[in-house]
C-alpha cells in the first residue's frame, strides 16, 4: 500500500512564488519599448502633447488613481496646461490666487460648471467619459487648459524634448494617437510590437498659431499685459 505523499507548505508556497516570479520576467523579457518624437513641421520638438497608446488585441484595463489629480488656478492661468487622466479620474480645481474664479467646460465629454469660487477653494470633478475637455474661466477669458481622458493606461505627455518613452509594451497591436491643442484633430497610427522590440516613432504636426493671452508684468507697476 503506497502511503500519500505531501508536500510541506513552505515548500509549495516556495515553489508557487518562484513559478510566479520566473512568469513575471518571462513577459518583462518579451516586453516591447516604443519611443515616440513629436515635432513640429520646422523640425522643432513639441512640448504638451498627449501620446497615449491603445492595445487592440484585447480591451485596456484602466483603474483610476484614488485621489484626484490637479489643475490650480494661480497667476491668472490653469496649472498645468494639459492634464492626461484615465476614464474613471478625478480632476481637483484649487483656486490659489487672491481673486475669485469660475472654472467650466462645453466640451461633449464633459460638460461642467464649477460655482464662483473664491481664494483657497477647491472642487473635484469626475471625468467619466474619453474624450479631450477644454477648459476656461467665466470671468477670465484668457485662462485655458484641457483634460485628456483616455481609455488606456499607456499615456504619456511630452515635454520640452518632445518625447515620450513607453516600456514593458506586451507584444501585439496597438493604436498610437497624438494630440495637442494647437494640432487640427489627432493624428493617428497603428503599430505592431514585437516581442523585445525596440521600435522609434517620429510624429511631425503643422500646429495653429498659439492665440494664449501670456499674462505678464508691464513693467508700470500696475497692471498686465
Amino acid at each position: 500500500m503506497m502511503l500519500p505523499f505531501f508536500l510541506p507548505r513552505a515548500v509549495i508556497v516556495a515553489s508557487a512564488v518562484v513559478v510566479a516570479a520566473v512568469g513575471a520576467v518571462s513577459r518583462l523579457a518579451a516586453a516591447g519599448t516604443v519611443i515616440v518624437t513629436v515635432k513640429d513641421n520646422k523640425g522643432a520638438p513639441v512640448s504638451d502633447a498627449a501620446v497615449y497608446l491603445t492595445p487592440l488585441d484585447q480591451p485596456p484595463v484602466v483603474t483610476a488613481p484614488p485621489e484626484p489629480l490637479v489643475v490650480s488656478q494661480q497667476g491668472q492661468e490653469f496649472e498645468p496646461y494639459v492634464t492626461i487622466v484615465v476614464v474613471g479620474s478625478s480632476v481637483s480645481f484649487p483656486n490659489r490666487d487672491n481673486i475669485r474664479h469660475q472654472v467650466y467646460s462645453l466640451s461633449k465629454a464633459k460638460p461642467f460648471e464649477i460655482p464662483l469660487s473664491g481664494p483657497g477653494t477647491s472642487q473635484a470633478i469626475r471625468f467619466d467619459q474619453p474624450g479631450i475637455v477644454a477648459i476656461g474661466c467665466n470671468i477670465h477669458d484668457h485662462m485655458s487648459a484641457y483634460v485628456v481622458v483616455v481609455s488606456t493606461p499607456h499615456f504619456l505627455k511630452t515635454a520640452t524634448d518632445g518625447l515620450a518613452r513607453f516600456g514593458d509594451l506586451a507584444p501585439g497591436r496597438y493604436r498610437l494617437d497624438v494630440w495637442h491643442p494647437r494640432l487640427a484633430g489627432e493624428t493617428r497610427r497603428d503599430l505592431v510590437i514585437a516581442a523585445n522590440d525596440a521600435a522609434t516613432q517620429t510624429i511631425s504636426v503643422t500646429l495653429k498659431p498659439d492665440k494664449r493671452i501670456r499674462r505678464a508684468p508691464d513693467g508700470s507697476g500696475g497692471g498686465y499685459k
